[in-house]
């Protein structure tokens, strides 16, 4: 009985997923370049350098394609660390472990290539299966002396734990909602979840990335790591609405730092996602219309 009411679920819901995506996955791919500062290393540190003009910091990171190559993954951060190095920017690289297919060896070149830069090295968040390995791979960037950052996304009861891992470790943290569900099936508050990983950060950790366009948020948590005289930064997406977020960083004096992405263009909840979970097009279109709103009436 429950396998027949499975199935007849699956027969349902497959033709809402194909409708979802044949109306939504063109708009989608155009969409999606306006978060990427263009498919070249030269692109993002152009708008590096112009962030820098106005004084703002960077991170950047090369969003690799479907089926990319670990090998070609690794030269592409290689390349991108000597031109931060070249540049003399206040930007640091922001690598994804999957990517690297979670190996040690393109992990050390990484590494060391860092090291002789003098530039930081922070690893994205990305699916809940990715985040063991990827702390593994957090340990030893730090065994091997690299200035690593971390990232804990407030969708997952597990992020407050991790938060202990990543004092230990001294290691920077930048505090995202996430875009994948808890894998232990719960459904945490966001928004109540970051506050409290950012108030368990706050006079233990090195320093804190605040990353969100939500101005309630982004003005709590500064709010509390600044009376806690804790480091930290406003983090935003490039390609995102800014102004109003922009205006409660330069009130509390607090540093902006905008995620640069360049390489293969994909929206930030990924387009995989939408074509498997068509509540992510709500997602991005909720956060999408947030910002637009925040921008026309701030």
């Amino acid at each position: 009985m429950v396998q027949a009411c499975l199935a007849e679920e699956r027969l349902l819901i497959a033709p809402l997923r194909r409708f979802v995506w044949s109306a939504w996955g063109p708009i989608a791919e155009r969409a999606a370049r306006a978060y990427v500062a263009g498919p070249e290393l030269a692109d993002a540190l152009r708008v590096c350098r112009a962030l820098a003009g106005r004084g703002d910091a960077a991170t950047i990171c090369w969003w690799d394609g479907d089926g990319e190559p670990p090998r070609r993954v690794a030269d592409a951060y290689l390349a991108a660390l000597r031109g931060l190095a070249a540049g003399s920017l206040n930007c640091y690289l922001s690598i994804k472990a999957p990517s690297l297919a979670f190996s040690r060896e393109l992990l050390a070149e990484v590494v060391g290539a860092t090291r002789l830069a003098d530039v930081g090295l922070h690893f994205d968040s990305l699916a809940p299966e990715t985040a063991d390995p990827t702390w593994a791979l957090i340990r030893e960037a730090v065994t091997r002396g690299a200035p690593v950052g971390c990232t804990l996304p407030a969708r997952w009861c597990r992020s407050l734990s991790d938060v202990d891992q990543a004092v230990a470790l001294g290691v920077r943290v930048r505090v995202v909602k996430g875009q994948w569900p808890d894998p232990a099936g719960s459904d945490p508050d966001v928004q109540r979840n970051f506050l409290a990983i950012v108030e368990s950060l706050a006079g233990r950790a090195s320093r804190v990335g605040v990353a969100t366009h939500d101005p309630q948020l982004a003005r709590a948590a500064l709010a509390h790591l600044c009376a806690t005289g804790t480091a930290c930064e406003l983090e935003l997406l490039y390609g995102l609405p800014a102004r109003t977020p922009l205006e409660i960083a330069r009130a509390a004096g607090v540093p902006v730092r905008f995620y640069v992405p360049y390489g293969h263009a994909w929206l930030p909840y990924g387009l995989s996602q939408v074509r498997r979970h068509p509540r992510v097009l709500w997602w991005t279109m909720r956060d999408w219309l947030s910002g637009w709103r925040q921008t026309a009436h701030p």
